[in-house]
């Protein structure tokens, strides 16, 4: 019942889930003041000894985020007690639209292109930063500071006076501001298009007036302090994306930071996010590691316990169909014939993350996928649609099984759909294949450590490794298509190269942070609670050592697990 009257009153509904958002923030937040009441001598000397330090940028921006906030003011702290000078910048509610929002807390859309966020997330998310970060006695800078309200009435009129169609191609001294603010946009709602959404025009016009925003803000402040680094989360959307694009024009380092897959780690890369970094990462990082039984074991454990994701923060599966007759009956296909793997990424999400290769999108490559196996008669095409379409942390509003329904009318007998909503374990439907095609999905590196042959399309992280058929055209990607079934999997060097690639993606590149832990919800963490100065200084945690040294003198962010 109170579904339903939650569904029927949208503002309730978005009440219920900002008093959710409260209760969760408040029980697992950071408590800075009791570390700082608990050493307050010790504390005052240390940020006393680091006004000469480095000046460090922690632009986290949307501070009501409990993730963000969590593991930036921990960054704050380690970098403060290693002799950096260490300054936050917030934003205090003046932005007409962030990352923060999204339609399933406004599904009256209407609502949002007309208010935006100012009568209620912003009024939990910046107050929220100010409580935990005022204790530790660092500077803050607030995005107002560098505004002025000529700034406000130019954005909002080159925001009302552009095209819909001109926005996405606005750029102003090379940054590219109005493609920020579509991806924006496009994240609000999920959706690889604004074209079907009412209110999507002026969606749009809210994040490109927000991208401006950021973009004068952080331009400014950065003409007034001279920043050795900004490390920020994520670097992309708004107003992250933005803070990038200034920060590397401006000559500031940027290093940007993601949770992993593994519980208690992160993946810090500099530059860019590393949705971008990883796809070129020099091959020398990995290809040398000195490969043992150890090793290999270590990695093959962890890649079984991924079928259930019992040593992961995130995964979509609570009971997964392992069984193939069982799968093979749900889904009608014959696996004593050969077949094909086909893995889909959340539309919305590829289009964001990954820039296009071979082709120009990944619905694109699905229905032309999908048009080759129909000559193919030989070959069964069994494709799995990604379960973040409806269990991700933003559930698609473009689901890509209906944008086939809407391409092709007649599915071909000899391809078959795994919906996200089933429970058949991805990993047992791929290893039951000849060879799987994938656009950007990291099941690429885990898929060619279990020896199967993966060609891609798209830009996936397992792409420029010497390990997979890596297509850069149309063409050539039907030229592999061609050569299907393959005679053999992959070769013994091939098989222990993917191997040790998956090492150094899942166990170097995933730097542990002993000192987070679970929080409420399961795939979400938090800060362990009585955290001290020794916690945090240097020597104490390897992991914790390597990001501050990334961060403060540019040296790499893979962490040496082969030696523990």
């Amino acid at each position: 019942m109170l579904k339903k009257v939650l569904k029927q009153q949208p503002f309730l509904a978005r009440q219920v889930r900002l008093a959710k958002r409260k209760k969760r923030s408040l029980l697992d937040r950071p408590h800075w003041e009791e570390f700082v009441n608990s050493q307050r001598s010790s504390w005052d000397n240390i940020l006393t000894q680091a006004q000469t330090g480095k000046l460090i940028l922690i632009p986290t921006s949307i501070g009501g985020d409990l993730h963000l906030i969590s593991i930036e003011s921990l960054l704050a702290v380690a970098l403060t007690l290693r002799g950096a000078q260490v300054h936050f910048l917030l934003c205090d509610g003046i932005l007409p639209a962030c990352f923060w929002c999204d339609v399933t807390f406004y599904p009256k859309q209407e609502y949002f292109a007309k208010n935006g966020p100012q009568k209620d997330l912003c009024n939990l998310c910046y107050p929220f930063a100010q409580e935990v970060l005022q204790p530790l006695g660092l500077t803050i800078h607030r995005y107002s500071d560098f505004l002025t309200l000529q700034d406000y009435q130019e954005a909002a009129k080159l925001a009302n006076s552009l095209s819909s169609a001109e926005i996405p191609q606005y750029t102003q001294s090379e940054i590219k501001i109005g493609e920020h603010a579509l991806a924006g946009a496009l994240r609000f709602y999920a959706s690889a298009s604004l074209s079907q959404e009412s209110q999507g025009e002026e969606v749009l016009r809210r994040y490109f007036q927000a991208a401006l925003l950021t973009t004068l803000a952080t331009q400014r402040l950065l003409k007034t302090y001279n920043y050795h680094c900004a490390v920020f989360n994520h670097g992309i959307y708004v107003p992250q994306g933005l803070t990038g694009e200034v920060a590397r024009q401006q000559g500031v380092r940027v290093v940007n930071w993601n949770p992993a897959y593994r519980k208690q780690c992160f993946i810090f890369t500099h530059h860019d996010t590393y949705h971008h970094q990883l796809m070129w990462e020099n091959v020398a990082n990995w290809e040398n590691i000195p490969w043992n039984k150890r090793l290999e074991q270590q990695l093959l454990d962890y890649l079984k316990s991924r079928w259930v994701g019992s040593n992961d923060w995130i995964w979509f599966h609570e009971n997964p169909q392992f069984d193939l007759q069982a799968i093979a009956r749900e889904i009608g296909i014959d696996f004593t014939r050969p077949c094909i793997g086909l893995l889909t990424n959340v539309m919305w999400d590829a289009q964001l993350h990954y820039k296009a290769n071979a082709f120009k999108s990944l619905l694109d490559w699905v229905l032309t996928t999908i048009e080759y196996f129909r000559q193919r008669t030989d070959l069964q095409l069994l494709i799995r649609v990604h379960p973040a379409e409806i269990r991700g942390t933003l559930p698609s509003r473009q689901p890509i099984v209906a944008e086939i329904a809407k391409a092709i009318a007649d599915l071909p007998p000899n391809v078959f759909i795994i919906p996200p909503e089933s429970q058949v374990s991805t990993y047992a439907a791929m290893l039951a294949c000849n060879a799987v095609l994938i656009y950007g999905t990291k099941m690429g590196v885990e898929l060619t450590s279990m020896g199967i042959p993966v060609i891609v399309a798209g830009e996936a992280w397992i792409r420029n490794k010497q390990i997979t058929r890596d297509a850069t055209s149309v063409e050539e990607y039907i030229s592999y298509l061609d050569q299907l079934p393959l005679s053999e999997g992959l070769s013994d060097d091939t098989l222990i190269r993917a191997r040790k690639y998956a090492y150094h993606f899942f166990f170097r590149r995933m730097i542990p942070l002993e000192l987070t832990t679970q929080a409420q919800n399961a795939s979400e963490f938090k800060l362990k609670p009585n955290l001290t100065i020794p916690d945090l200084s240097p020597g104490n945690s390897r992991g914790l050592d390597l990001i501050c040294d990334g961060i403060l003198q540019g040296s790499e962010f893979i962490y040496p697990a082969e030696l523990d």
